[in-house]
Parts: structure tokens; sequence; C-alpha cells
């Protein structure tokens, strides 16, 4: 079966550009989110963890399941951004930090390689299991450990200490993290760059609000 099509014409650059990082701080949101309350968004959450496991999607729009509503929160957070309306510090922190970590993940060839191969076996445990069951999540999040979190740079997140320090939360966290930085490579693959935050900020505008209904 054939994905929900985003709308009838085909996304455009600064469309498919606009969607993938609404995926980064769709991530950021999340993280903070269960940072602070241990509570998250479920479709956001479900959106994230799809689109790290989907490694090989047939089209653009299965990244993130066919409707860019399950990019909703992400849209919304990242409209905030552009529009310098009001923004969370550490959603927006997030957020631009997890395109940095894309950045020296790229440089880094032997670890993209590790990336996909573990999570090739991680998508076995997700069939089984399902996508979201403590398992794969406690595997995605231990791949981000041995993998992400090594570089110098590192993503320090702010939260609530005791639920930081809770069983089940840093696994959330780190998978959340990782599903930034997917969206994060997935934007840098349709030809999103840092430079074009500045630059190009009125055409992420247009597109985000056309995926808006404004």
């Amino acid at each position: 079966m054939n994905p929900t099509p985003i709308q009838s014409a085909p996304l455009g650059a600064s469309g498919r550009q606009a969607l993938a990082l609404a995926g980064v701080f769709q991530a950021a949101t999340v993280v903070d989110q269960l940072a602070r309350t241990g509570h998250c968004d479920e479709r956001a959450w479900n959106t994230l963890v799809r689109a790290t496991l989907d490694t090989d999607p047939p089209t653009f729009e299965s990244i993130y399941g066919g409707h860019h509503n399950n990019l909703r929160q992400g849209i919304d957070t990242l409209l905030a951004v552009m529009s310098r309306q009001q923004a969370d510090p550490a959603v927006m922190r997030y957020g631009f930090s997890m395109v940095l970590l894309m950045q020296k993940l790229r440089k880094n060839p032997a670890m993209m390689r590790t990336l996909g191969e573990r999570l090739g076996r991680i998508q076995g445990q997700a069939e089984h299991f399902g996508n979201t069951h403590d398992n794969v999540i406690a595997s995605l999040g231990e791949l981000y450990q041995e993998t992400l979190s090594t570089f110098r740079y590192r993503i320090v997140v702010q939260g609530e200490p005791s639920l930081l320090q809770s069983p089940g939360m840093p696994p959330r966290i780190r998978t959340a993290l990782l599903g930034g930085v997917r969206f994060a490579l997935l934007w840098h693959q349709q030809g999103g760059r840092r430079w074009s935050l500045i630059f190009q900020r009125g055409a992420l505008k247009r597109a985000l609000r056309e995926l808006d209904g404004h």
C-alpha cells in the first residue's frame, strides 16, 4: 500500500527540507518533555522511532509515516523558531546541537557504517517485539551511547534529576536524540545546510506555513 500523500502536488526542495528539519525539532521537543516530565506526545515519539528504524524507505514521505501531521509537533516548534516567536531555549539548543552532531557523524564513515549495521540488527528486534518495545528502545539508546555520545561534542540534557536517573529514561532520551540526528541527516540529504537556516529562512517559513494550512 502506498503511503498517504502529503498533498496533491509533489513537495519541492524547501518543503522536504522544512519537514526534515521539523523532524529534528520534534526530537528536540520530545527530549525536553521526557527530561522535564517523563512523558511526551505518543504520535511524535512513534514517528521518531519509526524513522530511525527505517534505514531504507521507499519514498521520502514514508520516513515519517506518509502524512505531515506525524511531524505536527516539530512543524509547530520550528515555525516558532523561524518566526522568532517564543521558543523554549532548551529545545532550540537540542535542535541545533543535533544538526552539529550530524555534521560530525558525516565526517566519520566508520561510525556511519556501524550505525547502519547495528540498526539493521535492531530492525529484527523491532519486527519481533514492536518498534517501541522496551528491548528495542534499550538497544537504540545503547547504540547512541556507544557511537554519537563518544564525540567530544556532546549534547547535555537538562531536566528533573529524579527522572534523568530513573532506569528507563536515559534510553528513551538517547533514542529521541538518535531520531533527531537521523532527521538532520535527511535534512542534509535534501540540500539543507547551516547557512540556509539564515539565508533561506523565508523559504522554509513559507513551506512550513503551507504545511500548516496557512
